[in-house]
């Protein structure tokens, strides 16, 4: 599901006061990362991830691989902190506009 303009507008909007709640280590993406991830997108579906590193490149590749692994879509990247968003197909929390 890509995100529209407006959709990811009203997300950025949502997910600024939010504290990250994923952190990356030295050690990047691992297997807990993962199952941590996959847990707090099942609880929030929005939420922020603080990435490590110094390097760019580095960051993105992570954001890439927390990206592929979850099936979350990218709503931001600022620096070392990215939102996420994934929808709960159970219990819909937040309602997007059109």
């Amino acid at each position: 599901m890509a995100l529209t303009a407006s959709q990811t507008r009203y997300l950025r909007g949502l997910a600024h006061p939010l504290k990250p709640i994923v952190m990356l280590g030295g050690k990047g993406v691992t297997p807990n990362v993962l199952k941590e991830l996959e847990q707090a997108l099942c609880d929030h579906e929005l939420l922020k991830v603080r990435l490590s590193g110094d390097d760019r490149a580095a960051r993105a590749a992570d954001l890439a691989k927390l990206v592929a692994s979850s099936r979350a879509e990218p709503v931001q990247a600022i620096g070392r902190i990215a939102v996420l968003y994934r929808r709960n197909a159970e219990q819909p929390g937040i309602a997007l506009p059109k």
